[in-house]
């Protein structure tokens, strides 16, 4: 039997990154890292379908920089950035410190490995034919 490892830990300083950048002190490491998590919960509850990769939380001097990568951007905003709006005030709620949030739009979502992978459970869910979506999905690439 071989030695499990993390697939986040192998890969960091790689290809890949921290998903929350911050340092804290031994008494508000905890604080934080419970709002990271309640920040990543609230974000993928509200905004389900609509092709969420990646949620990068920062925070520089109380400050809380929230960054969603998603697929559909607009889809995020909303009319007249109304969403927007909804989502910082519930994640200053959640958090104390100042929060700002931006969207990133991932221009290939195809090469994305998330949402490539909710794509097909969404299919599997709603049982369309597997065979001609992921031949002409494997066509795309």
């Amino acid at each position: 039997m071989g030695q499990k490892v993390n697939p986040i830990g192998i890969r960091l300083k790689i290809n890949r990154t921290w998903d929350s950048v911050w340092f804290a002190k031994k008494q508000n490491y905890g604080t934080y890292l419970i709002e990271d998590f309640k920040i990543r919960k609230y974000i993928n509850k509200t905004i389900k379908n609509s092709g969420v990769s990646k949620i990068l939380i920062e925070r520089p001097s109380k400050k809380c920089v929230v960054t969603i990568y998603t697929s559909r951007p607009g889809f995020v905003i909303g009319k007249k950035g109304s969403d927007i709006e909804k989502i910082k005030n519930n994640i200053s709620k959640i958090t104390n410190d100042e929060v700002s949030v931006n969207i990133k739009e991932i221009r290939k979502p195809e090469l994305d490995s998330y949402l490539v992978a909710e794509n097909i459970a969404q299919q599997l869910e709603k049982r369309v034919a597997i065979e001609k979506q992921w031949k002409e999905q494997c066509l795309q690439l």
